[in-house]
């Protein structure tokens, strides 16, 4: 989980090599409204974003409208990931729990 605060890892990929999607998306992943999800969340679709097919990026969209406190929940442990949780919420918590 120490790739959440390196500040060399965090910074934005260029504009001008991402499409309006992976932006908007990029803008979606580290504006959550908790600080928490901003990491997390944030973290990973920096690290991954230049990598993600569509089918990823329309898992994550899907992944984006789901309530903060649910995520931060999944995502830090403090509530057990429900059988059926999306395989993009898997990964993320993968990557999170390192």
């Amino acid at each position: 989980m120490g790739w959440l605060y390196d500040s060399t890892q965090m910074t934005q990929p260029e504009p001008n090599e991402l499409d309006t999607r992976r932006r908007r998306l990029l803008f979606r992943a580290t504006h959550r409204g908790t600080f928490e999800n901003d990491l997390m969340i944030g973290g990973f679709v920096r690290a991954n974003l230049a990598a993600f097919t569509d089918e990823d990026l329309d898992a994550l969209e899907a992944l984006m409208d789901w309530p903060d406190v649910d995520l931060a929940d999944w995502l830090t442990g403090r509530r057990p990931m429900p059988d059926d949780a999306p395989p993009m919420l898997v990964r993320i918590r993968k990557a999170v729990a390192g």
